[in-house]
Order: structure tokens, then sequence, then C-alpha cells
């Protein structure tokens, strides 16, 4: 028999190798190799089974969503508590927040720092018609002099001082302080003496005429303009002198940058001491109304950007008051 007949009858399907493991119900493939596999799993197995051990059968894969569902159930839950609290505490401290804003503004607009906005062209050209302010509550809040605490100022000449309006304390008035307590004052064709010294007052603006004998002349003449107010009018006479009208104490006498039209002092009398709120610091925002001296005829639509913008004067932004 030659080598070739003799590998033809190892491979062929009646051989006992092969018969042995199709008795073991194996399926190997025709591989020499798997054959040989398949014989030595079968002989570690019958060799265990002969020694009386069972063998327990191999555990079956768990699929992936399995095992992610043991993990889940085994992870202990997780309790609300802790993030309902920090919801509950993120409220709290926003209403302590709006609370503490809230008292801060009322603070502020009391004690230190007033918005206001000008209706009335009394004091141009130093205040227009249009311009919003922020008024120094601080600075005439309390007596002046050496040791004290906050910087206040005594009322001079001069400045410019917001108040209530001695008539009606619901309004409120700016102009500028002519007189002190104990000044002696009066005009003389429009000018001002004061303490018989005139007064140049490069602030001042005259548009009317003619001329007002008490208007321009006071108080030389009797109050007859239906514009003075009924009480000043039987009173101011008990405060005139020689010619000139004397500032009580604790008094001022105020007069308006528009001297032609302004209702000041000469109509309605002097201002307390106790009703002036502060002195004008800034002016943040100023807008041109209707009537007040816009540029040209070009009609905006009301509300729009363009409208604003046109509107507004911006050099006048930031303005120091003075």
């Amino acid at each position: 028999m030659t080598p070739e007949d003799q590998i033809g009858m190892e491979q062929a399907p009646g051989s006992p190798e092969r018969a042995d493991v199709a008795r073991s119900g194996v399926e190997v493939s025709g591989s020499p190799d798997r054959a040989a596999l398949a014989r030595s799993g079968m002989a570690d197995r019958a060799g265990v089974a002969r020694s009386g051990v069972e063998v327990p059968p191999a555990p079956a894969e768990m699929p992936a969503q399995d095992e992610q569902a043991a993990v889940s159930t085994s992870t202990p839950a997780v309790s609300e508590e802790p993030q309902t609290s920090s919801r509950q505490h993120a409220g709290h401290f926003g209403i302590q927040s709006f609370f503490t804003v809230v008292i801060f503004s009322i603070f502020v607009i009391t004690f230190v720092v007033q918005a206001f906005q000008i209706p009335t062209g009394s004091m141009e050209n130093t205040l227009l018609v249009g311009d919003f302010l922020l008024v120094d509550k601080l600075h005439f809040a309390g007596e002046a002099g050496p040791g004290k605490l906050l910087p206040y100022s005594k009322i001079e000449r001069g400045d410019i001082i917001v108040f209530y309006f001695p008539v009606d304390s619901k309004q409120f008035l700016v102009k500028r302080v002519i007189g002190l307590p104990g000044d002696r004052i009066h005009l003389r064709n429009k000018t001002v003496y004061v303490n018989g010294v005139p007064q140049h007052e490069g602030y001042v603006i005259h548009r009317q005429w003619p001329q007002d004998p008490y208007r321009d002349n006071f108080p030389s003449q009797q109050p007859n303009s239906p514009e003075i107010d009924r009480r000043w009018r039987y009173q101011f006479l008990n405060y005139v002198s020689s010619g000139e009208i004397v500032v009580p104490q604790d008094h001022y006498f105020v007069l308006g940058d528009n001297r032609d039209q302004s209702l000041d002092s000469r109509y309605w009398g002097f201002v307390p001491r106790a009703n002036i709120i502060g002195r004008p610091l800034v002016i943040y925002l100023s807008v041109r109304t209707p009537g007040s001296g816009g540029s040209g005829d070009k009609l905006l639509p009301s509300g729009t950007m363009a409208h604003w913008l046109h509107m507004a004067r911006w050099d006048r932004m930031f303005h120091l008051v003075r």
C-alpha cells in the first residue's frame, strides 16, 4: 500500500476516529486540529464524570441591558430633599435681594440723591425744559462747620436750590439764591441790588418787554399783578424798609435766571430753610420738548428710536449744574 493510500484511509469518513467523535454527539468539522480539540474536551468531561463530581453548566452571558438594570437597582435611591431645600434657599435669597435693593433705593432717594425733571423755563438758560437732574440732598442737609462727619455746606448767594414750594408743599421748585437772612434787596430797572451793591449776574437773561414796574423795580410798587399769591400780597409790606425788602431769619430770597418769566420770591415770598431739599448736581438726560427750540421742521414718528435720538440734547448729558 502506498503512502498516498494510507493518507486517504486516515481521512476517510468511515475511519474509527471520526466514528468515536460522531458517537459523542459533538459536531466536528473536517479539520484535524478541531477534531483533536474535540476529543480532548470529551476526555476531560468523561474523566470528571467518572470521579462523581457534578459539573454545573456554564453560565449564560447576561445581556448588556440586564447588567445595566442590575446596576441601577443595586444603586441606592438618591433623596430629592436636598434639591428641594436648595430651591427654597434660592427663593429666599432672591426675596432678600429684592427687599435689600428696595430698602437701599428708599434710603438713597430719601437721604442722598433724587431725580427731578424741569417742566418750565424759569431757569433758562442754566436749566432747560426737558432736563433731568440728579439732586444732591446731602449738601445742605445739616449745619456746616469743623468736626462734622459729612461734608455739609452753607447756603451761599448764587447757589441753585431745590425746595418745597411754600404755597403748596406738594410741589418742588428750583431757583437761585439771591438774598441770605438779614440781606436788604431791591431791583432797579431789572438790576438786583444786595445791601446796596449791584449784582453782575452773567447767568441772567431778559426776554420780555415792555417793563413791568412791580417785577422790574421790586418792591417799589404795590403788588397788583394777578400772579401774586394772596397771602404774600398782604404780608410783603411788613418786610419792606426804606424801599428794600429785608430777608427774615432762616429764610432766603430766590429768583429765576429767566428773570422776566419767573414766578419767584417777588410773587410768593421767602423760602424757609426747612423747605430746602438740596442742590442740582448733574444733568443726566436732556430731551427737547415741543416748542423748546427744536432744530428744523422735520417730523419724525413719535416713539421710534430715530425720534428719541433726534430729540436728545447730547451736549447737555452729564453736564454739571452751576
